[in-house]
């Protein structure tokens, strides 16, 4: 018998947030021939400083290879976290409490951040404090959910609520779960809006902006950077990178400090509200517990599920993920198994080969990237940082400053481990560690 088709016959290869959020169409043109500061990349961590920058009374311009927001700042899955890729446990271990702690509450910083331009600027992206749920596959899981639980309430004040099977089973509709986790506060938003929002106010305080501009090379001189670009040259007093999973040849040392790789998610045709109701029944953010970790949100309108999974995969051929992301979606929520994808579309994402994002100087040009897996907090924080150390102002300290941006010896640009690299994440998360 042949299999039934799994995606819905208007199926899109573009993310569902494009739908209510499309990419900004601009006349092409080119950029002045000088400017105060240089912005390469038009995603969060661009428009933060762009932001910053314009209203302190610096002229800007902010360059993208693609249209404005084409990367994953408007393809993610719009969780606002505060959380690293390193525990606070590791990181008092590694560093002693005092600096561990420091880190935890500049992410504390960074979330509070961003829940505050969204309301004093007033931009309608759906942002709801609903919840963050994390579900243990494995008792270890649970283990590690409990210390680290512990750890931020006794040093951060951090609250969290650790669930019971029969409580997880009230809060999704799944058994795979022998408990979970829930952190109240953590929010969701619509990223797509999010990236508009900041988009306007950047349009409207006075940034130029410019896309299908790629920016070529950056050249020192005495008394600045001339920024090579497809449609002329710049002359910059100052240039940021905020470049990311995009970064490229145009900074070959930043491109040796940041591996890119694939996010990819799937959104499902509209559900009724009764089989919402049956799978977050509290309209949270959800993740489990694993390493190459799967995740699921109600769209913000609550009429669909948004599902991400196989991090770091080939994107190749996206009608095959999405019938695997299909098929993830069903084992955790059996009563979709019936369901339809409308959507499925990957990002670019980047991590650092010390899983910390990185703010700073290399050779005069700023730079903010590296964002392992937090790149909507983080990205949106480090450009505001960014631009407050172009001003020169006393709030531009930042701990992931105070930091070496490490590479590899064997690493010039090419990812080809990352396969390798996930794989060997996916065997540990077979066995629970």
């Amino acid at each position: 018998m042949p299999l039934p088709d799994l995606l819905a016959p208007d199926f899109k290869e573009t993310p569902y947030w494009w739908d209510a959020a499309p990419r900004p169409r601009l006349a092409e043109r080119a950029p002045p021939a000088s400017i105060d500061v240089a912005i390469v990349g038009s995603g969060y961590t661009g428009l933060s400083a762009a932001l910053d920058l314009v209203r302190a009374g610096r002229s800007v311009a902010v360059l993208d290879a693609s249209d404005l927001g084409f990367g994953a700042s408007t393809r993610n899955a719009g969780f606002v976290g505060r959380t690293l890729k390193h525990g606070l446990g590791e990181l008092i271990e590694k560093h002693g409490v005092t600096r561990g702690v420091a880190i935890y509450r500049e992410m504390r910083a960074a979330f509070d951040h961003v829940l505050g331009i969204v309301r004093e600027e007033q931009i309608d992206c759906k942002l709801v404090q609903c919840g963050r749920l994390q579900g243990a596959l494995f008792p270890s899981h649970y283990e590690s959910m409990a210390k680290d639980a512990d750890l931020k309430r006794k040093h951060l004040g951090d609250e969290a609520h650790l669930l019971d099977r029969a409580a997880m089973r009230g809060e999704i509709g799944s058994d795979l779960y022998s408990g979970g986790r829930l952190i109240p506060d953590h929010a969701g938003l619509h990223p797509g809006l999010y990236h508009q929002g900041l988009l306007d106010r950047v349009a409207s305080a006075g940034a130029e902006l410019f896309a299908h501009t790629p920016v070529l090379g950056i050249e020192r001189r005495s008394d600045g950077f001339d920024v090579v670009t497809g449609r002329g040259r710049v002359k910059a007093r100052d240039v940021l990178v905020a470049t990311n999973g995009y970064t490229g040849r145009a900074t070959p040392w930043l491109r040796r400090r940041v591996v890119p790789f694939h996010g990819f998610m799937a959104a499902t045709e509209p559900l009724a509200a009764d089989r919402m109701a049956r799978v977050l029944p509290n309209k949270r953010l959800f993740h489990d517990y694993n390493n190459n970790l799967s995740y699921m949100r109600p769209s913000p309108d609550g009429t669909r599920i948004l599902i991400g999974g196989f991090t770091g995969g080939p994107a190749a051929n996206l009608r095959a993920k999405a019938r695997k992301l299909h098929a993830r979606l069903a084992r955790i929520a059996p009563d979709l198994a019936g369901i339809k994808l409308s959507h499925a579309w990957s990002g670019q994402c980047s991590a650092s080969f010390d899983l910390f994002p990185h703010v700073g100087v290399a050779d005069g040009v700023h730079h903010a990237l590296g964002y392992c897996f937090a790149g909507l907090p983080m990205g949106t924080w480090l450009g505001h940082k960014a631009a407050q150390k172009i001003l020169g102002s006393r709030e531009a300290p930042s701990l992931f400053d105070d930091r070496d941006f490490p590479t590899a010896f064997y690493y010039w640009g090419r990812p080809w481990f990352v396969p390798l690299y996930m794989a060997h994440h996916d065997w540990n998360d077979r066995r629970g560690r």
